[in-house]
């Protein structure tokens, strides 16, 4: 049964819709058995151009396309921003609601946040099945993909990765579906390492962003994210694993070990340069 995908993203980078062609390529491409069941941001047409230009290619595809603008929302509800750390604020369970809503009428077996910038609340993932991409491996940093990266540095960690896991009410707290390795010392990186002299301020975040391996690590990064994410949606469309109840179960219906993806992803990424170099 052909996998129905529920796409969540604030579309404002170009890591998100980079994710988004990838996967809409593997499903042309027949690579991917999966189709998109709806395209769900929390911008509307007019709000920004990054994301109309977005909004124009799911036109031009004929995909339903589903917009709550959580600004609007706030402004109209008297809401407050939300704060790093703080409990959602009220509007957010109601902006939640109307935004079930919309999306009733196009079911999706599986949702991907793919640069969604809301935390959701958590009776919006108890009731709609989401994965969650992490630009680490598991048990690795936390934080945003620049946290995580700064943290990388001044560790001195030789790989990271990403994972994807199953969303649920209590935050990245859910089980993890899949992971994929890359390294981040060898040919390429050990001269940027050797840069680094002595200790590295732990208190100079900008310092530390500004460093040629900052860069060259987000470049890794970026290169496995889009073919991770398909893999990873292929998985499920071969039932190799499930989301069900807040759970993820394997083929034959026992809680899944997360899944190592690196080889599919060096398969994937090889495949693609050569179709680049043809």
């Amino acid at each position: 049964m052909t996998l129905r995908i529920g796409w969540f993203t604030t579309a404002r980078g170009a890591g998100s819709r980079g994710m988004f062609e990838a996967v809409r390529a593997a499903v042309d491409d027949g690579s991917l058995d999966a189709d998109f069941a709806c395209v769900c941001s929390n911008r509307e047409p007019g709000e920004d151009p990054v994301t109309d230009q977005f909004f124009a290619t799911i036109r031009d595809r004929a995909l339903p396309l589903v917009t709550l603008s959580s600004v609007r929302y706030r402004g109209e509800h008297g809401g407050e921003r939300s704060r790093a750390g703080a409990p959602l604020p009220e509007w957010r369970a109601a902006f939640d609601t109307e935004l079930g809503a919309r999306l009733a009428p196009y079911p999706f077996d599986i949702g991907v946040l793919a640069g969604y910038m809301l935390i959701l609340t958590p009776q919006f993932v108890a009731q709609h099945p989401l994965l969650n991409l992490h630009p680490a491996l598991p048990g690795g940093p936390v934080g945003t993909w620049r946290e995580v990266i700064r943290e990388l540095i001044r560790t001195r960690a030789p790989e990271s990765g990403v994972m994807v896991h199953l969303a649920i009410p209590q935050v990245d707290a859910g089980p993890v579906a899949a992971f994929t390795r890359y390294p981040i010392v060898g040919a390429e990186f050990d001269p940027l390492w050797s840069e680094l002299d002595g200790e590295i301020d732990e208190s100079d975040d900008a310092a530390v962003e500004a460093m040629p391996l900052f860069a060259r690590i987000r470049e890794a990064q970026m290169a496995v994210e889009a073919p991770f994410l398909v893999a990873v949606l292929a998985a499920f469309a071969a039932a190799r694993v499930r989301a069900t109840g807040g759970q993820l179960i394997d083929a034959a219906g026992m809680p899944a070990a997360a899944l190592d993806l690196t080889a599919d992803v060096a398969k994937r990424l090889t495949a693609t340069s050569t179709r680049s170099d043809a």
